[in-house]
């Protein structure tokens, strides 16, 4: 066996049975190429054992987190069925290992979405928009990584929430959103901190997904990056997302 096939047997174990891992890479000296590699043969273990892909999240969507991280580029992570929470429902706190939450706005795309687009291509795609929340969940003990571990860990991806879906016809560049906890406002942000455009996170999912052979499809979420800082989530909290003119979104979590 490779070693990208081993490492992509470690995560995807981890993930399966929530359990931490330690590093394989601690000086960060895998390629991100090779870390890519890794996210793929994981998720490719999860379809195989009948798991859907449903589509991509977008991850370091903020300017500042890319610099922070010495990327010129978003970095980005596969969406499968057995991630998908329906909204209002309860959590499992036992499947995480680390699960933080973060509020983000999702598209569904009404056809498919191939390689380099523009923002109004991007936008003629999209069948509908709606608040949403992703559950990112690192499987490195300690919650000490690199970025290539990252990458390789599907971007720290673990699940999500979609509230109800609206008309992509509301202009969506800049609403104000809070995320709360137990309904008590604990990060406000925008929409526009998506590299100052929701549209922009899309557009880069259309080009690195279609690198990576993979296309976006008609039918396919896209979840456009975290609005604000993660937060920790805990056994009995009920976490949700108000979003300006899309309404809201939320879970309970349980122990």
């Amino acid at each position: 066996m490779s070693a990208i096939t081993d490492y992509a047997t470690l995560l995807d174990d981890a993930a399966r049975h929530a359990t931490e891992v330690a590093q394989f890479d601690p000086e960060g000296r895998l390629s991100l190429g090779d870390a890519y590699e890794i996210q793929s043969a994981s998720i490719k273990r999860r379809v195989e054992r009948g798991e859907r892909r449903v589509g991509v999240k977008m991850g370091f969507t903020s300017r500042a987190k890319m610099v922070q991280m010495g990327l010129s580029d978003v970095i980005w992570g596969r969406l499968t069925a057995g991630m998908q929470i329906e909204e209002g429902t309860a959590i499992d706190f036992s499947r995480f290992v680390h699960p933080r939450v973060e509020p983000e706005i999702a598209f569904v795309l009404k056809h498919s979405l191939e390689g380099d687009v523009t923002g109004p291509q991007a936008l003629a795609a999209v069948e509908a928009i709606a608040p949403a929340l992703e559950i990112i969940d690192s499987r490195y003990k300690d919650f000490k990584f690199t970025l290539p571990e990252v990458i390789a860990d599907n971007a720290s991806s673990s699940g999500f929430v979609i509230g109800a879906w609206r008309d992509p016809k509301i202009d969506f560049a800049n609403l104000g959103l809070t995320l709360n906890i137990d309904g008590r406002v604990v990060q406000v942000g925008s929409t526009a901190a998506l590299l100052g455009h929701p549209l922009r996170s899309l557009v880069a999912g259309a080009r690195l997904s279609a690198q990576a052979g993979e296309p976006l499809q008609a039918g396919w979420i896209v979840m456009a990056g975290g609005a604000t800082p993660a937060e920790w989530i805990k056994p009995g909290q009920y976490v949700s997302v108000d979003m300006e003119q899309l309404g809201s979104a939320g879970f309970h979590v349980k122990g």
